[in-house]
């Protein structure tokens, strides 16, 4: 067993500006700030257990020098930060523009006749009518600018059904239609395109199996044509391990997480088909080479990119751990695959002070898509460090790696449109895509989730993605009612709980004739 540290010692960059001079001008500061939690609240004994965690920095928490907030809201979340890196850059400027639209939010001075009803940690309450209104009309008819996401219809009803799923609410009523409407889409040899008379991608392939697997039942399920799907995703399957998005497309990390998404849901068999690129090659399953190509694209920095040499970015980091934790259980693929304290070191700095909520990537903007897209990532990465049957609502306390306080006040706060739905921060339109990531990331902020040991018992290929268990957040990482809860979220398929397992065990049983279609 790897040592031991103390558990509010890893590392989280937070970015401070500048004072200001008499003269109400910025005055530049070349001190920088390293903090650990965003609320920690005093020692603990309790510690972090997992793999290659003895070279993270240590670095001590320095809150204490805050000043005091005029609220019950820690100071941390109604202050702009003392100090800030000495170099000042457009990109600088515009995060501190960002911080302080968002300050007024977080500090709750809505005064008007519109403000939002209160929880009782005196925060905004998660809106759920009005955002399930908001989603809903997704699923009507769209005015004509509307044409430009043709391409993107399968992510709109998914983003739409899901984000419904997670507040709790029916959507059996959308399945007869979700059915006539993607049947177009399938292509006969094999996977779904975008819209009508489009070729298939595995994007569009992927938001498309989702949405029916939210709705459910025989009929949806029954839709998918697995042979053609097999063959298709075969024919994307290249020879360095990787899935290109569409024949001829790019090859990126997105490919490989739809990809055995797709594969493990439908229970398709790992055998690649002959006229695969990879089996001419001499590469016989799926997972060939796949987990040494995500390993070639963790970068410099400890992030994931798209590819081998690409920027690290918070969606491709997801899609990276979530695809190693459908190949098999998460403290062997994830440890064996990456480099966990850079990656740790990585994703902590993501998160923003004083908003609260997570950049995709270095000195970028807050954004509530990456709620998900890197607030997603801990509960996977935490499987890996703690090993199964751990949850860290008892191996962890509260705020070790990061805050979740602070991401639940970002959202509840800052992302909410007081017509509904969530944007992606102060001052932005709130949209489909937005609402389902923002209440997935809450969900994350409010849940424990972690990976179970029943896998091995079972023997079956691909099944450690469907061995999740969860506990509740603990008192202390709460700033929300139980009203404000979303409904469970399974962390890797990003469905509502129990949909994932339901799918499969449809599928189960249900096998692909290989020897007519190698």
């Amino acid at each position: 067993m790897p040592p031991s540290i103390p558990a509010r010692t890893v590392r989280r960059k937070v970015h401070f500006p500048s004072k200001l001079n008499a003269d109400g001008k910025r005055q530049k500061n070349r001190k920088v700030y390293n903090m650990v939690s965003a609320t920690s609240n005093g020692d603990s004994a309790n510690s972090i257990e997992g793999g290659n965690i003895e070279d993270i920095e240590i670095i001590r928490d320095l809150t204490t020098s805050q000043p005091v907030a005029t609220s019950a809201t820690p100071a941390i979340f109604t202050n702009l930060p003392p100090i800030q890196e000495g170099l000042e850059t457009e990109s600088s400027k515009v995060r501190l523009e960002t911080a302080e639209k968002c300050l007024p939010f977080l500090a709750n001075e809505d005064t008007s006749s519109s403000r939002l009803a209160q929880n009782s940690f005196g925060i905004p309450n998660l809106r759920k009518d009005d955002h399930g209104d908001f989603l809903r009309d997704y699923l009507k008819d769209f005015p004509s600018q509307f044409v430009a996401l043709d391409a993107s219809r399968p992510w709109l009803f998914y983003w739409s059904l899901a984000g419904l799923s997670f507040l709790g609410q029916d959507i059996s009523e959308y399945r007869e239609r979700l059915i006539q409407t993607v049947k177009p889409l399938q292509n006969p040899a094999g996977g779904f395109g975008g819209g009508h008379g489009q070729r298939s991608h595995i994007a569009a392939s992927y938001a498309t199996v989702l949405s029916l697997a939210i709705v459910g039942g025989e009929e949806a399920l029954g839709l998918v044509d697995r042979k053609a799907m097999w063959q298709w995703l075969g024919s994307v399957k290249q020879k360095d391990g990787g899935f290109q998005v569409a024949r001829g497309g790019e090859e990126d990390m997105r490919g490989a997480y739809c990809a055995m998404t797709i594969i493990s849901l439908l229970n398709l068999p790992l055998e690649l088909p002959a006229g695969s690129p990879a089996r001419i090659k001499g590469d016989e399953t799926f997972l060939t080479g796949l987990m040494d190509w995500i390993s070639r694209c963790q970068s410099f920095e400890g992030g994931i990119g798209a590819a081998p040499g690409n920027e690290a970015h918070g969606g491709y980091a997801f899609c990276a751990l979530a695809c190693l934790c459908i190949i098999g259980e998460p403290h062997k693929t994830i440890n064996g695959c990456l480099n966990i304290p850079l990656l740790l070191s990585w994703l902590s700095a993501q998160q923003t002070a004083p908003e609260g909520g997570f950049a995709g990537r270095t000195n970028k903007l807050v954004d509530a898509c990456y709620s998900h897209w890197v607030g997603g990532c801990w509960a996977l990465l935490e499987a890996a460090m703690r090993g199964p049957g751990k949850s860290s609502a008892t191996s962890l306390p509260a705020s070790s790696l990061w805050s979740r306080e602070g991401l639940v006040r970002y959202l509840l706060c800052c992302c909410q449109g007081k017509n509904g739905g969530l944007r992606d921060k102060p001052g932005t339109r709130t949209d489909a895509y937005h609402t389902c990531y923002s209440l997935a990331g809450l969900n994350a902020a409010q849940n424990h989730y972690y990976s179970s040991a029943s896998a091995k018992a079972k023997g079956e290929a691909l099944s450690s993605a469907f061995d999740w268990k969860v506990d509740a957040a603990k008192q202390e990482d709460t700033v929300f009612d139980e009203d404000d809860r979303v409904r469970l979220i399974h962390p890797v398929y990003v469905l509502p709980w129990g949909t994932a397992e339901q799918t499969r065990a449809f599928f189960n049983g249900k096998t692909v004739d290989l020897e007519q279609l190698i």
